[in-house]
Parts: C-alpha cells; structure tokens; sequence
C-alpha cells in the first residue's frame, strides 16, 4: 500500500529481504548488517555511466557562456521576491530593532530563497552552516533550507519515479510514504520498502529542477563579470569562475547515477582509510537512474541535537573529531572528498559513527591539487609561511609567478603578529585592507577546489560550536596533526619530502599566527567566538568611539 503519511515503524530494523545477514565487504565504510550485499557486478546502472560524468561538464561552458542581454524576467522575478521580503520586513518586523526585527528579516528572506528556487536554496544552506559569521538568527532560519523546503506534490513525485524505473510504483514498492522525510534545494527523500523486503529510502529529483538550475546559471553569468573590479573582496572570489564552479557541480547533481558512483569512492575512500566511524548508505543495485535515487536506509540523531546524543551516551567531542579527520584524509590523502557538508547531510547513528548523505558534490583532486593541500597543513603546523604560500600557489589561488618573499612582506607577515584584541577598529580595519590589496595585487583567486574546501571549513567552524564548544582549538590542532603522524608519515614524507612523525606542532607559532601571546595556555572555540565577537563590535564601532565608520566600509 502507499502510506498517507510517514510511517511511525521504527526504521532501524534492517537487514531483512535479499541478502540481509550475509556477511559484509569490508572494501566499503558501509554498515555491516545492511539489507543486501554489495557487489560492484551487480550494479546495472553502473554500465551507463561511462564518459556520463566527463559529457555532463562538457555542457557547462553552454550554461555559462556570455550573453549579450541579460535574463530580464528572471531578473524582475528576483528582484521582486527580494524586495517584496524587505519592504514587509520594513513595514512590520523593521520598525523595531531588535531580535524580533532580525528574526522577521531572516524568515522573510528565507521563504523568499525558496521560492527563487535551487540556487537560492544553495546560497541559504551555506548561510545555515555559518555560524559565528552570519546573525543568529539568519543561521537558525536558513537551517530549513536543508531539508525543510516545501515539498512536491506526492503526484508528482509519482510521476517522476513511475518514469524513471518504467513501471508503477506498486510494482516496485510495498510502501512508499507521501510526506518525504526532507526537501532540499534538487530533490526530496521518502521512506519506502521494496517488493523484496527491503527498508529504503528513495531520493526523487524535482519537476524542471535543471530548467531553473539552467535559468539560474545564466543570470549568475551575466551579473559576475560586472562584479570584477567594483568590490575588492569580488575580485578575490572570483565572480566569473564561482559560477563556473556553481556550474560544475550543480550539473553533476541532477543526475543520481553519478551520485551513486560518487558514493562508492567515497565509501571505498573511508575503509582504505580505516575510518570507521563514518557511515556510507549503499545505493541499490538496480533502481538508480539519472532523478531516482534508491539506497539503505540509515537513521540517528541531528547532528545539532546535542542533549539527545549525550543522554543516549555518545562523545560528541569524537563525533566532530572523526568528522574532521574523515574530510581531510579524503582532501590530503586520497584527493576525493564530500564537498558538501551541511547539518541536512548526515547524522549520527546510535552507536556514535557519522552517517554521511547527499554526495551529489563531490570534489576530486589530481595529484598537485591534492599535495597542495597537504603542504598548506603541514607548512601550517610547523609555521612556514613560505611555504604555506607556495602550497597555495600551486594549488592555483595565486599566480604561478609570485613572488613568495615579495608577498610576505606585502601583507606584512614578516612583523610580529599583534593581537587584534589590543588593536582598535580602525587599526583592524587598516589591517584588512592591507592584506585585501596584497592578495589582489598578486592575482589571489579562489580555485574550485579551494571553494568546496572553504565551505566544508565553514560547516566544520559551526558544527565544532555545537557539539564541542569548549574543545581546546590548539590541543585539537595537535591531535589531527598526531594521527596524520601516526597514520600516514610514511606516505607523506614519500609525496612531499615531510615526514610528521619527526617532527613537532610549532605551538607558539600557530598562536603567534592567530594574535594570542604565547602564555596562552588553551584556547575553546566559544572562547574564540567571543574574541571574533568582540573584534567583529570594534569594527562596526561599539568598542571603539573613534572608528566612525562600519565593517562594510572595509
């Protein structure tokens, strides 16, 4: 039967129907007792897949070629939605400051961003992650954006699936409930059981989702190019190329195929690593098609749902820790990685491992980006600047040319590092303009990978504040550095000339690089939360009755 709404069954019974109780493989971070076994040979969407991946990318320099005229209705329609939120946030919500009046804007902003569509929704789960960067209440807000958007119609979501697998949908499901457990920006996730016997859940991709991705593209196209050269910190994103990379990865999502492969790396990428404390659900080896996504199903607690995990006796501390460690050996190591971490994405299971969801982005490295980004960690642990910039350099964020030594001078590396704390206002703002014209100067950019990188750190910075607040950032810093050490010494040193086991966190340095004196003896991240708060109030003035101006004027 099709279940009116979702099912109050208790979902973590699994391993019944076709193969369930047989032996795992452990080539793959799955779990060990999933409902079938995986077997690569038995994957029949897998035969289509061949040049799939490379023929998507070819269409992107289409969706993202200039255009003499711009996209006026989508503009009008942007603008329209944009500005209807702020003038009804002005004429209520706006007349008294306040956190009533931030909470207005913030929803008002938030249902304008879903109904712009995909690329707006996009924007908002970013936001969601930046906590400590953004208002609070424009991050609590944009948390829908993960996988609260209003959903499709079950009609049309039937309509999807029955074309897709090329039969109804009681052919292939006993049970498939109308009311998905999550909406996000490309698709929407339903429970289901298989004919077999199976507990699922089934990913199905959004009516004419690529139509307003490809709309979106456009307008994206025509605005960034006239960005360049009027907003310092633009030219440092890189406009033109952040829609590129938007592109590039957007186009890879509207199809579920390559999600599934993307899956299996990752999974096969977890296990070479020893990482068992991250979770991959396996897709189902038959129904998986370009907007049909079938695969296990996994469940546990929000990762922000911090008090219920402690009650149930799971470390959150190591919750955030594997997290981490996971995303870097991916990065540094094995040069693949999820490139979309967001508290919609995963959970964490009973048993205190990390299910990880949605690789719809997934980044790959070749081989210099990949050492690039182990040179940045481990010039960073040992404080060489040099050679932190010349990691960066090579992994293209700036220009092959540079002068290394130049640079550091330019931004003023070589003096002693002051604490931001004991500066004023208009002396930070100084600062960051300094640093700003430098990196601009030099052609500073953000490459692709660096972006999925960024945004992955942006996810980690907030998730650290909800699940280990008071964690130690240096003694941290010291514990990753460690298990690189311990773990991989002996193929870094034979990739990049460093072996970490012989040598030491330069701690001194990595406080002298973060403004914090040496007799600092730790430093939690709700402490650095404070300390960004308070250098973030003398920029906008409230600290400091002599800098007139705001934070935006930098």
């Amino acid at each position: 039967m099709i279940l009116e709404t979702k099912s109050a069954e208790d979902a973590s019974k699994s391993g019944g129907g076709a193969g369930g109780g047989e032996a795992a493989d452990t080539r793959w971070a799955f779990r060990e007792d999933g409902p079938w076994v995986f077997r690569p040979e038995d994957l029949v969407w897998r035969s289509e897949l061949e040049g799939l991946r490379a023929a998507q990318q070819a269409d992107v320099p289409q969706w993202v070629a200039p255009r003499r005229w711009p996209p006026v209705r989508r503009f009008l329609t942007a603008a329209g939605r944009l500005g209807g939120a702020l003038l009804a946030w002005r004429l209520r919500e706006g007349r008294k400051p306040g956190p009533a009046s931030r909470l207005g804007l913030s929803r008002r902003l938030r249902r304008a961003f879903e109904t712009l569509g995909p690329a707006y929704i996009k924007l908002g789960q970013i936001v969601s992650s930046g906590r400590g960067l953004f208002p609070e209440e424009l991050v609590e807000e944009f948390k829908k954006c993960r996988d609260q958007v209003p959903a499709v119609p079950f009609k049309a979501v039937r309509r999807v699936v029955e074309s897709e697998l090329g039969q109804p949908l009681e052919a292939v499901f006993t049970e498939f409930d109308s009311v998905p457990l999550a909406a996000a920006s490309i698709a929407q996730v339903h429970r289901a059981r298989l004919q077999t016997g199976e507990e699922v859940v089934v990913k199905v991709q959004r009516p004419e989702v690529a139509d307003w991705v490809k709309r979106d593209v456009a307008a994206m196209a025509w605005v960034a190019p006239r960005l360049v050269g009027r907003i310092p910190v633009a030219a440092l994103a890189n406009p033109p190329v952040l829609v590129e990379v938007f592109a590039e990865t957007i186009v890879e999502e509207l199809d579920f195929r390559l999600e599934a492969e993307n899956m299996i790396d990752i999974a096969r990428v977890l296990a070479d690593a020893g990482q068992g404390a991250v979770v991959v659900p396996r897709p189902h080896p038959r129904w998986v098609t370009a907007r049909v996504l079938v695969m296990e199903r996994l469940e546990g607690f929000s990762y922000d749902d911090v008090s219920g995990m402690k009650e149930a006796g799971i470390d959150t501390e190591a919750v955030f820790h594997s997290m981490m460690i996971a995303f870097l050996e991916g990065a540094m190591i094995y040069g693949v990685f999820h490139g979309d971490f967001h508290g919609g994405n995963l959970f964490v299971m009973s048993d205190g491992r990390v299910a990880l969801l949605d690789y719809g982005i997934t980044a790959r490295l070749d081989e210099q980006q990949r050492s690039a980004f182990l040179r940045i960690m481990m010039a960073g642990a040992v404080n060489d600047l040099r050679g932190q910039l010349a990691a960066f350099r090579d992994l293209g964020a700036l220009d092959p040319q540079v002068d290394l030594d130049a640079l550091i001078v330019l931004l003023g590396a070589d003096q002693p590092v002051r604490d931001p704390m004991r500066m004023t206002g208009e002396e930070i703002a100084l600062q960051i303009q300094t640093i700003l014209k430098g990196l601009l100067g030099e052609g500073a950019r953000l490459p692709k990978p660096l972006m999925l990188y960024a945004k992955n750190m942006l996810f980690f910075d907030g998730a650290v504040a909800e699940l280990a607040p008071d964690l130690d950032m240096f003694a941290e810093f010291v514990r990753i550095y460690e298990h690189f050490a311990s773990h991989h010494s002996e193929a870094i040193a034979g990739q990049i000339g460093f072996d970490p086991s012989r040598t030491h966190v330069d701690l001194d340095g990595l406080k002298a690089s973060m403004g914090v004196s040496g007799e600092t003896e730790s430093l939690t991240h709700r402490e650095l939360m404070e300390r960004r708060k308070a250098i973030q109030e003398k920029l906008e003035g409230k600290l400091d009755s002599s800098w007139g101006g705001s934070a935006s004027d930098t």
